[in-house]
């Protein structure tokens, strides 16, 4: 049995897979080359390539290379709802961009919530501190002043709101 020789182009190509990770401007390379080689690449790889591409739109290789990083990582539920939302709208969008769009969304959204759970914490936090056990040094006030303790005979009668009562009370402690 005979082994099939690869093509000078076959190996060009699987060269170019190998060292994906050092991929940069594409510049002119054949887009049927292209779409051997950029399914291979990470999503940090293919985003490198793109920005190092400059004159070309790489979008017609690269659009379903996004809408399957989309995919797996969003789900199969979100690209449905985009493409639906899109026939609805009869609206297209690069996958790429719905991508950074989405990846946009979801980190603002876990930011607010981060703020909130922030808050949370500090809420609960200064209730804590309100319920805490302090201690406290009264200083008794001088003695010119009434008694702090309420020791003496005035003391029983001062919360007392009428004159009247006042020295009823007094006339009969004095008895």
């Amino acid at each position: 049995m005979r082994c099939k020789v690869p093509s000078l182009v076959d190996l060009c190509v699987q060269t170019a897979v190998d060292n994906v990770r050092y991929l940069g401007d594409v510049g002119e390379t054949d887009t049927h080359l292209l779409e051997r080689i950029l399914p291979h690449c990470s999503l940090e790889q293919l985003t490198h390539v793109e920005n190092s591409t400059e004159g070309r739109d790489l979008s017609q290789v690269t659009d379903r290379l996004w809408k399957r990083f989309y995919q797996i990582e969003f789900g199969d539920k979100s690209i449905n709802q985009v493409v639906e939302r899109m026939k609805k709208v009869k609206v297209t969008f690069k996958w790429k961009q719905l991508y950074e769009a989405k990846t946009e969304e979801m980190e603002e959204t876990q930011q607010r919530s981060f703020e909130r759970i922030k808050e949370l914490y500090q809420n609960e936090n200064a209730k804590r501190q309100s319920r805490q056990v302090r201690v406290c040094t009264k200083v008794p006030p001088s003695s010119n002043k009434r008694s702090f303790y309420g020791s003496g005979l005035g003391s029983n009668f001062g919360n007392t709101k009428s004159p009247l009562m006042k020295k009823a009370k007094i006339e009969f402690v004095n008895r």
